[in-house]
């Protein structure tokens, strides 16, 4: 049965997949991004989406974004917690610290922020309940070399998914994890054409259609109340991840 998603990172990407999928089941989408221009294009003819334009990492805008999402469909079922930025990689003294502190505000302050935010409402709602998706990554297991910073944002946004997957129990509240490798993605695309390796080498990835992430979010998504897929890993079939190193 069709019900109301939350998607953060909606403009591109895995999040604007998801976003499109969603619609195309005849999901309402509540669609949260800073370009809010480009959210206005990707709900232009679809009357069960909302374009939100909102910095995650702003607690009060969050807010308010979820709160505009419920007064126009009454509740919030999923939570797509999805937004994440990445900065050029480096060794840890190399690093400027602002790349440090502008992908903890995003990739792991924004995604708390939005996490609060569907707590707080499905805990509320009646009927009770739902279910929050956070996008960990294959970093969440294995960094690559030089990714300090957004290895260990998606190391704690395990936590985060394990904590919340606990805490929800009493209120009918799933959460699970998407750890996703070589998404064909504007953010992932120079892995197509070389990235390091840990061996030392620069070599290029196998990818994979963004389309696939998609329908494993609808997946985890159009569960059962009683079902939850708490960790999910979705990747290019010859990745190097399984013996990476």
């Amino acid at each position: 049965m069709a019900g109301t998603i939350v998607v953060t990172g909606a403009s591109a990407g895995i999040g604007r997949a998801v976003a499109e999928r969603f619609l195309a089941g005849g999901w309402n989408v509540a669609m949260i991004a800073r370009r809010g221009d480009v959210l206005e294009e990707i709900a232009e003819g679809h009357d069960s989406a909302q374009p939100l334009a909102c910095d995650v990492a702003d607690a009060t805008a969050v807010d308010g974004a979820f709160a505009a999402a419920v007064t126009r469909f009454g509740r919030v079922d999923v939570l797509f917690n999805n937004a994440g930025i990445m900065r050029p990689g480096g060794l840890i003294d190399e690093i400027p610290l602002s790349d440090w502190t502008d992908m903890l505000a995003v990739n792991l302050t924004g995604m708390f922020h939005a996490a609060r935010a569907a707590f707080r409402q499905m805990r509320a709602q009646n009927p009770q309940g739902g279910r929050i998706i956070n996008n960990g990554s294959i970093s969440a297991h294995a960094p690559r070399p030089g990714s300090v910073c957004y290895t260990t944002t998606k190391h704690a946004i395990t936590g985060l998914t394990k904590t919340l997957a606990l805490d929800g129990r009493p209120f009918g509240i799933a959460c699970g994890q998407i750890d996703i490798g070589n998404a064909h993605t504007e953010l992932a695309a120079k892995i197509a054409t070389g990235v390091p390796q840990a061996d030392g080498s620069i070599r290029a990835e196998p990818m994979m259609d963004v389309a696939d992430v998609a329908g494993t979010v609808w997946s985890m998504a159009t569960l059962p109340p009683g079902a939850n897929m708490l960790s999910v890993t979705v990747m290019a079939t010859n990745m190097p991840f399984v013996g990476r190193g």
